[in-house]
Parts: C-alpha cells; structure tokens; sequence
C-alpha cells in the first residue's frame, strides 16, 4: 500500500519542522507538502494533492477553518484535520461545520497525531474530549455572520471607516452591527464584545 500523502500547515516553523521530522519516521505516512499560511496551504494542497490536511487552527492570510472550507469544495478527496492551541467553543462549531474531520490541542504528541491521521484517512472523527465538552457548555453563538465578521475585523482597534470598507459596508451598517453585536454579549462597548466573544470561540 501506498504510504497515506500528508500536508502540514503551521506558521510556527519550529513545530512544523519538528512535526514533519516525527510523521517521516512513520511507514505509512509520507509529508508531500508544508505550508506557512492559509493561503500557501491552499496552494500546496491544490500541487500535491494530499490525503490529509494537518492544518493549524490560527494561520496568517486565512485560519485553518477558512482553508477546510476551500478545501472541501476544490478538493473534497482531501480529509482535514485540525490542530489548535486556541481550542475555543466556537472554533470547533464552525470546524465541524466546514466538514473537518478531526480536532485536536497541540499539546498531542507526534505518536497520537499519526494515530489521528490514520483514522481520519480511514474515513473516521476525533474530536479532543475536552473541547467538546466546552463547545456544549458554551452554547451556539448568538451573533449572526456578519456581526461576526465586522466584531472581527474590529479586533484590532480598527477605525469605522477602515471596517466598513473593508466588509464593503458603510460606516453607518457598521455601526449598527456593532451595536447590536455589544447588546446581545451584554458589553457596554465593541472592545469588551470583541474580548468576550473571542473568549468564547465566536469569532
């Protein structure tokens, strides 16, 4: 049998080196590609066409999430998994819901991970324990979509007009998400909504 074609996405260099060193020692698993950002995962996934997608949650250009979804309608042969250190509620809701089939913390060791990616090759799901049971107990977001997108895009401290262009809005639209977004996570202000849905996995 042909060894299982892996691509590994991770912007931290260290651990995708050390990662890609540990799968090279296993028989049956061969890493065809790695990537540094979303957007190069996208483009290595496309040349190489792996099995399976090791892809880390939080990537600069587009996260790990956004790559699945690509993923799932350009190359839906490719099973996608997802590693994360930032193992929040919502992250694992809209992973799940981009059609990954495993979620795991980092804090996997290189043995377990291969074993991972064998069951996901194989056609199973593995969902860390301990973030399922946060993603229960936290509850389904209350924003919608785009309160969302604008609350992230806010994250930075972004000027109105910097947001409303970028999610080709006007500033006024903007504000109203914000507002409404600040009311329904009971913030008196769109910097502690940001802070409190981030803590919840909601954007």
């Amino acid at each position: 049998m042909s060894p299982v074609r892996v691509l590994l996405a991770d912007d931290e260099h260290l651990i995708r080196g050390a990662l890609a060193a540990l799968l090279g020692l296993e028989d049956d698993l061969a890493v065809v590609a790695e990537a540094a950002s979303g957007p190069e995962a996208l483009a290595m996934a496309r040349a190489h066409r792996p099995d399976v997608a090791v892809l880390d949650l939080q990537m600069p250009g587009a996260d790990g999430v956004s790559v699945a979804t690509s993923l799932r309608s350009e190359l839906p042969d490719c099973k996608v998994m997802i590693v994360t250190s930032h193992g929040r509620p919502g992250h694992l809701k809209r992973a799940l819901a981009a059609g990954v089939r495993a979620f795991a913390p980092k804090t996997v060791s290189a043995q377990r991970l291969a074993e991972l990616i064998r069951t996901v090759h194989a056609g199973g799901r593995y969902v860390d324990p301990e973030l399922a049971a946060d993603a229960i107990s936290a509850g389904d977001s209350p924003l919608t979509a785009r309160e969302a997108e604008v609350l992230e895009l806010a994250a930075d401290g972004a000027p109105i007009a910097e947001i409303a262009e970028r999610a080709s809005l006007s500033q006024g639209t903007v504000r109203n998400y914000l507002s409404s977004a600040a009311t329904k996570l009971g913030a008196e202000n769109r910097h502690t909504a940001v802070r409190l849905a981030r803590a919840r996995g909601w954007v």
